[in-house]
């Protein structure tokens, strides 16, 4: 019966599959534009070791970001450990004691909240003297006049674009685009600082596109394609990115130093093909939502800005169960249960499904919750639309078992 379905709503939902690979088209010819501009060879795959000085396959990779994002520079290092040390490099960078903070998306991610000092801790930017305050987000979109009310003193505005464990909608490029615009002729010194987690590559813009001075995202998720062992990028305005890598390494070194450590190949391969295997995660994520929503679950985050989608479950029983048999589904450690444990970063007890060829890698199909009500999985990922296709519609076999 659920096979049917499935054909069913593939069959409903073919004009929107269409719609998603014209996009990858079109990013595919911007990634593969900048690659001829750049003239890569097989000699940028050598990496280095040590200092790095001189890497011309990492110098490359970066000019190649830059021209993708289209910005003035890109930081693209194998040094960055996650997304969340992206951020916090470039929050370190960019502030100063006595600078304030605004987040215009509401609360950040759970593991930024120690490093802003949300929650209290003694490495976090406030206990640097760095002011910091948030503004809510208003139907899904931004709280305009609360913006204009907030931005006096403010240095940097931060925009969380995807979900993180909330329950709104994925911010758009066009929310994006006008949400800079609104603050930049109200102050155009204010930074824009957009952490871009999740969105890179779903649409034809970018939010350096439309203003941004500095976007900040991860490798092990959309642009690194599942090929990328690590890594994180910072691109935008140079200045900026400069300071950003002056705190990654040291002042006065910046980008300079850092070497590669044979990484250029799988960052140079896995932005290739970026563009596809980011449409096979929305295809998997557009799949999944309609199916969910015909078997009566209620879903969250929707549209297509992002690949994250959340299923609302409202019991941990079933909440468990669905993260169990995504990991069941995988290709790697599918013998192996998740169960909820404490994890660094969260307060809450974590579940995560990653059956990934690179540990932790969400551009992978993967599925993580916090045990919380309303016990929404946050599913993401799948590298070929066909095996995450098989993934989901195992989970949701298992859940029709109870």
């Amino acid at each position: 019966m659920l096979d049917n379905l499935v054909n069913e709503v593939e069959e409903s939902i073919k004009d929107k599959f269409k719609e998603i690979d014209k996009i990858a088209y079109k990013n595919s010819e911007k990634v593969l534009n900048a690659f001829h501009k750049e003239k890569v060879q097989a000699s940028d795959f050598n990496g280095t070791t040590g200092y790095g000085y001189g890497d011309v396959g990492r110098d490359k990779i970066e000019r190649i970001y830059a021209d993708v994002f289209n910005a003035e520079k890109a930081l693209v290092r194998t040094q960055f450990i996650s997304g969340t040390h992206a951020l916090t490099v470039a929050f370190f960078g960019l502030l100063r004691p006595g600078d304030t903070l605004l987040s215009i998306a509401g609360l950040p991610y759970d593991t930024l909240h120690k490093v802003i000092g949300i929650v209290p801790n003694d490495s976090s930017l406030q206990s640097f003297g760095i002011n910091y305050k948030y503004i809510d987000l208003k139907d899904n979109d931004f709280d305009y006049e609360s913006i204009k009310n907030n931005l006096d003193g403010v240095k940097v505005v931060h925009i969380q674009r995807s979900i993180g464990y909330s329950s709104r909608e994925t911010l758009s490029i066009e929310k994006i685009e006008k949400v800079i615009k609104y603050i930049k002729e109200i102050n155009k010194e204010i930074i824009i600082y957009v952490d871009n987690c999740y969105c890179e590559l779903c649409s034809l813009k970018e939010p350096t596109d439309v203003g941004a001075d500095i976007v900040v995202g991860s490798l092990i998720k959309n642009l690194g394609a599942g090929i990328a062992n690590n890594g994180a990028y910072i691109v935008g305005k140079e200045k900026l990115v400069e300071l950003c890598a002056e705190r990654l390494t040291s002042p006065g070194l910046g980008s300079e130093v850092g070497s590669s450590l044979n990484q250029n190949r799988l960052f140079i391969e896995g932005l290739y093909l970026a563009p596809m295997v980011v449409a096979n995660a929305l295809k998997v994520k557009l799949l999944t939502c309609v199916l969910c929503k015909r078997l009566g679950y209620r879903v969250i985050n929707s549209n297509l800005d992002d690949i994250v989608l959340g299923i609302v479950f409202n019991s941990p029983n079933k909440l468990i169960k669905y993260v169990k048999a995504i990991q069941s589904g995988s290709a790697i450690d599918a013998h192996f249960e998740p169960v909820p444990t404490d994890m660094p970063g969260y307060d809450d007890k974590i579940i995560m499904a990653s059956g990934s060829f690179t540990d932790g890698s969400s551009i992978e199909l993967s599925c993580d919750a916090p045990i919380r009500e309303p016990y929404i999985a946050y599913q993401q990922g799948s590298l070929t639309y066909e095996y995450g296709r098989i993934g989901v519609v195992n989970a949701l076999k298992a859940l029709s078992e109870e």
